[in-house]
């Protein structure tokens, strides 16, 4: 992505008009041009494309022994402990999935498994402290990896995605 297909992306701009390929306003004093309804979507597009290349990146570039599936569990059991259901709910697959994946966690003893003392029949997952030391290592390793690559850029293009990080958190969040 060049500096200027980041900059369109650090300038939020007003919903596209009627039309296709009629400009959509600027910000206020932004001085940015106005995008086009096809170039918003060219946009939309390839900064989907660039977020997905650089999840797997990190992903699989790291060397980590776990599947993002299981990260993400452990990711969800840092936070605090839960049940299999609401595993199951917050990464959106189903429960019979969940129960597999959280199985797996608990047969390499990553995540512990406790009757749930409010409900008889469910039971509770949570982060053992191999765990706790797994997820701490695959996000240093992850985070090491991307920051190989972030200090290979000129500082110009480092304070770019700085700022397009605080415009994608805003993007996700909504």
């Amino acid at each position: 992505m060049t500096s200027e297909e980041v900059s369109a992306v650090t300038t939020p701009s007003a919903p596209a008009t009627a039309s296709p390929s009629a400009p959509a306003t600027a910000a206020a004093g932004s001085g940015t041009a106005r995008m086009t309804r096809d170039q918003q979507a060219r946009l939309a597009g390839d900064l989907r494309l660039a977020c997905m290349r650089i999840s797997r990146r990190v992903r699989y570039e790291s060397d980590d022994a776990l599947a993002p599936h299981q990260f993400s569990v452990l990711v969800q059991l840092h936070e605090r402990p839960r049940t299999p259901r609401a595993l199951a709910e917050v990464e959106r697959v189903s429960a019979p999935s969940m129960t597999r994946t959280a199985t797996g966690l608990v047969e390499r003893g990553l995540v512990s498994r406790t009757g749930d003392p409010t409900d008889g029949r469910s039971v509770i997952l949570a982060l053992t402290p191999e765990g706790r030391r797994v997820l701490r290592e695959t996000r240093r390793r992850r985070d090491e990896w991307l920051a190989v690559r972030l200090a290979a850029l000129p500082d110009d293009e480092r304070e770019l995605l700085r700022r397009a990080t605080e415009v994608l958190a805003r993007v996700a969040a909504g």
